[in-house]
């Protein structure tokens, strides 16, 4: 096979003897390379030879650990010294991980959600978490959950990103989705994340908000890992709806998005670790024109207020 050739997302699957999903969650985690043609993902033969290299020899080519929720490798977190554990989904943290890499600090990624990372800071066993709850009663992201879920902790909250939120629905939307209300339909059925992470926290809000019970909700217990591998569902039909970010939708063939609220993307610190080394130069990063630049090919986002500090608590 000619290595120029472009490769489409079911081709690369059929070469790994995987499927079109699991290709895709390799793409939000950053394990294979890939670009766009309009709305099409597209591969090349070095990206797949790449990608089968480093699975021979991850453990000598990956610069940033990645620690498992349940492991016992996630010790309570010490900002003293060199090695540090950030929470979080998002690639922009193994980005940042790397960069704290390169000045000389330890960054161990750990894959946790928006609720379980604020309970690991919490708990000192991490000392960033990522954090993109919405609060459908105050009608604000992420502050009343650090107010409720790290009672006594002097935290602080920094800006990543801004991103949309809303729904996923098939090319087309055959089925007229419009917004939350839709979701009581009995000819629309969804597809809903784990307990814990921002999106079932924003549904369950808005169902709050409408008094309906997710058991009213068709699809509301079948729970998938992450937004890509939802967004690919829909688009294979398996659903009507998923809640998610644009950024994904944009990778995935078939799909349509339709925006319903902006998402404010913050890390949150103790205020102890931000005072430390190795919190000054995470900082730094944040702020810095070089990782700003790095970011620009990740579409969908917006930088405006990174590395400000949002809010203290």
């Amino acid at each position: 096979m000619e290595k120029s050739k472009s490769l489409s997302t079911q081709e690369v699957a059929d070469i790994l003897h995987v499927s079109k999903s699991t290709i895709y969650e390799l793409i939000r985690r950053g394990e294979i390379n890939s670009y766009k043609v309009g709305r099409k993902v597209r591969f090349t033969q070095d990206d797949v030879d790449a990608y089968i290299a480093r699975s021979r020899h991850e453990q000598s080519v990956q610069p940033v650990r990645r620690l498992e929720v349940n492991s016992s490798l996630l010790h309570p977190a010490d900002s003293r010294g060199e090695g540090i554990v950030i929470s979080g989904q998002d690639v922009v943290l193994d980005i940042l991980a790397n960069h704290l890499h390169q000045r000389g600090i330890l960054a161990q990624r750990c894959y946790l959600n928006s609720f379980e990372g604020l309970l690991a800071l919490y708990e000192g066993k991490s000392n960033a978490a990522a954090c993109h709850l919405y609060d459908a009663e105050e009608k604000q992201f992420n502050t009343p959950f650090v107010k409720k879920l790290l009672p006594g902790v002097s935290a602080v909250l920094v800006n990543i990103t801004y991103r949309a939120q809303g729904f996923y629905v098939a090319a087309g939307n055959p089925k007229e989705i419009r917004g939350w209300r839709d979701l009581a339909r009995r000819d629309v059925s969804i597809l809903n994340r784990g307990v814990g992470s921002s999106a079932r926290i924003l549904l369950d809000g808005q169902l709050h908000r409408m008094k309906l019970d997710g058991n009213e909700i068709r699809g509301y217990d079948r729970e998938m890992r992450s937004h890509l591998t939802m967004a690919a569902a829909i688009a294979g039909g398996e659903a009507d709806l998923a809640i998610g970010t644009e950024r994904i939708s944009r990778q995935i063939e078939g799909l349509d998005f339709i925006p319903l609220l902006e998402e404010r993307f913050d890390l949150v610190l103790r205020r102890s670790f931000l005072e430390s080394e190795a919190g000054e130069k995470l900082l730094m990063i944040l702020r810095s024109d070089v990782f700003r630049k790095e970011l620009q090919h990740l579409s969908g986002n917006d930088y405006r207020d990174m590395g400000k500090i949002m809010a203290e608590v």
